[in-house]
């Protein structure tokens, strides 16, 4: 065989690796409470709330409210931004952000609402 054929599967290798490391790196996995609060990097916690227990401050822009994972464990949230279409008729939700151990509080960049699906029955 040619030089030229090593080379290019050398090569394809070498991208192939940096391509996964990079892809790795850039996603963000779904964890529960206990392991967020330990967690360096961005992390997904899906959970469910009470609409009662959720503040909206219009003066600063900020969402709190208390989040269950599926284990149970509840964490105050933080969200600067605006509020969710349709996080009243959520049934549960998704934060992707950090925990904040000083100030213990999950600090979310992002919500993902769960909705009730229109084509359930009823």
């Amino acid at each position: 065989m040619k030089p030229k054929f090593y080379i290019g599967i050398a090569v394809i290798i070498v991208f192939s690796i940096y391509a996964f490391s990079a892809f790795g790196s850039s996603v963000t996995p779904y964890v529960t409470f206990r392991e967020a609060f330990d967690a360096a990097r961005n992390v997904q916690v899906m959970g469910y709330f009470t609409m009662e227990e959720a503040r909206y401050n219009l003066e600063t822009g900020q969402l709190v409210f208390e989040l269950e994972d599926i284990e149970g464990t509840r964490a105050r949230v933080h969200y600067d931004g605006a509020k969710p279409a349709n996080f009243e008729n959520a049934e549960s939700v998704v934060v992707v952000g950090k925990y904040d151990g000083d100030q213990e509080v999950f600090k979310a960049e992002k919500i993902l609402v769960k909705c009730p699906s229109k084509y359930e029955g009823g």
